[in-house]
């Protein structure tokens, strides 16, 4: 647990445990670092794990201009260069896997591998894209954060998990302790955060990856629809695609152990091709 401080005076926070090959996990929207503990949990046996809040979310600090998908790779970048970070498997979620494609060009020589959990290329339908969500329905999200911040989020949390999904209320329980216990940032980096969402396309770049990529989505999940990871393994050159039944948004919440088991299989296949 520690701070990471760049030179513009931006500050993250990190927590790194194990040791061994590094996982660098990217939270989504209006998360934190707190949605990884039990990949924590059930991955710092085997590997290196590394959890981080991203600017204005969790406890670090927005940053001084704001929240934006670049100011977010160059501090992610930074953090790679303090601990000296190589042959790094980089996964994001939802709006960290956008971070994290939009991250290859500057980070491309320290990774090894990416991991896109419930990932789309671009958010909102646009022309020859359908997959994404409505403009209307993104402008509903805008509202409803302008007019209360921590109902739009309870909201955004339900719609993650498909019917039945939590229907064990151990399972239920634990999710929603995990899930309330992760701070809300401020609506204006909410906003930010949101129109950076809003804002990203990144279609015309998927061709271009060459990095071993695992794709994981949730068979039912309403917010980064699964055309949307057809569509990247398709496009994305030495990817794999696996499809969790019965999930939503958060496979990796819902069915960690299995989750855990495939991320784990993935970075001993792309650690034994980096040596």
């Amino acid at each position: 647990m520690a701070w990471y401080e760049s030179d513009s005076g931006s500050r993250l926070w990190f927590e790194d445990q194990g040791s061994g090959t590094p996982v660098v996990f990217i939270h989504g929207w209006c998360m934190s670092s707190a949605v990884w503990r039990l990949q924590q949990e059930g991955l710092a046996d085997f590997c290196r794990v590394i959890t981080v809040d991203l600017p204005g979310h969790g406890i670090s600090p927005p940053s001084v201009g704001g929240f934006t998908i670049s100011g977010c790779i160059a501090d992610i970048a930074g953090l790679f260069d303090y601990l000296d970070l190589h042959n790094v498997l980089l996964a994001g979620w939802s709006l960290g896997s956008l971070i994290a494609l939009e991250s290859i060009d500057l980070l491309k020589e320290r990774l090894c591998g990416l991991v896109l959990i419930a990932a789309t290329p671009c958010f909102v339908q646009k022309v020859g894209f359908s997959y994404g969500l409505s403009r209307i329905e993104v402008d509903g999200m805008t509202k409803k954060v302008q007019r209360s911040l921590r109902r739009a989020r309870e909201g955004f949390t339900a719609r993650m998990f498909a019917a039945g999904e939590l229907e064990d209320p151990s399972r239920a329980g634990m999710i929603q302790e995990l899930l309330s216990g992760v701070p809300q940032p401020t609506t204006e980096v909410a906003l930010q955060a949101l129109d950076a969402l809003v804002a990203t396309d990144l279609r015309d770049r998927l061709d271009t990856i060459d990095l071993p990529t695992l794709i994981i989505n949730g068979e039912c999940d309403l917010i980064c629809l699964p055309q949307a990871s057809s569509l990247l393994v398709q496009r994305i050159l030495n990817a794999r695609r696996i499809e969790f039944a019965g999930c939503g948004h958060a496979p990796f919440l819902t069915q960690s152990v299995r989750f855990n088991a495939c991320l784990e299989e993935f970075r001993e296949m792309v650690s034994a091709r980096a040596h």
